[in-house]
């Protein structure tokens, strides 16, 4: 894997510096090898999503603030559409625990890892978040820019991400990702989650909600 270069708040050819060290490699090379790369692309973003927000609400010098974490969170988020996903539980709970599978293996401590499991678990829950840890809250905002809520925060930076880590017609792929794991079990897809959702609207007129948000948002696709 090629070196990933050190944390930093300033424009680095063209884009954000991501975190580096064993924690960030491994949940990168976890991303990299279960996502399909729209999915892998729009994780990425959402980490520097996350980041810009953490800087318009001033908490990047905050004790809880932990960027490494923060990376985590994000780029694993979508794990559960993956391969190694066992499709028995939501896809969002399996990413969170296939996430802490990773953080465990490179020693990363139990309440880290467990911060980085909520995080993830509750990111495609509204409300929530806001009301749980430092981590959570902006790991949670910094998804939902990617589906263009509060686009306007990041308007000065937006171009270089985007021409980094193209969206390649992500909510498409994510959510069949999202339905083809919903549809492996009862249980993967229970009656008010995310996945039960998307595949009534999937069924009834072939677009979701989710889909047709971010075609007509301030991203497109």
């Amino acid at each position: 894997m090629t070196d990933i270069p050190a944390p930093s708040n300033r424009l680095h050819d063209g884009v954000f510096a991501l975190p580096s060290g064993p924690l960030v490699e491994a949940s990168l090379a976890a991303a990299r090898a279960a996502m399909h790369p729209s999915v892998l692309n729009h994780c990425i973003r959402g980490f520097h999503w996350s980041r810009l927000f953490a800087a318009h609400k001033g908490v990047l010098n905050d004790a809880d603030y932990n960027e490494e974490l923060l990376f985590a969170a994000n780029v694993m988020h979508d794990l559960g559409t993956g391969p190694d996903a066992p499709g028995l539980l939501r896809f969002e709970i399996e990413s969170a625990d296939l996430a802490a599978a990773v953080l465990t293996g490179v020693g990363a401590p139990a309440g880290d890892v467990d911060k980085v499991w909520e995080a993830i678990a509750l990111h495609t829950t509204p409300q929530i978040p806001e009301r749980m840890g430092l981590l959570t809250y902006l790991t949670y905002e910094g998804i939902s820019i990617d589906f263009g809520k509060n686009a306007d925060l990041v308007a000065e930076e937006q171009s270089q991400i985007h021409a980094a880590y193209p969206r390649l017609q992500m909510v498409h792929h994510l959510a069949e990702e999202i339905l083809a794991h919903g549809a492996r079990s009862e249980s993967a897809a229970p009656p008010y989650a995310l996945a039960f959702h998307l595949a009534q609207e999937r069924a009834a007129d072939g677009v979701t909600t989710m889909e047709r948000g971010v075609v007509g948002g301030p991203w497109g696709e």
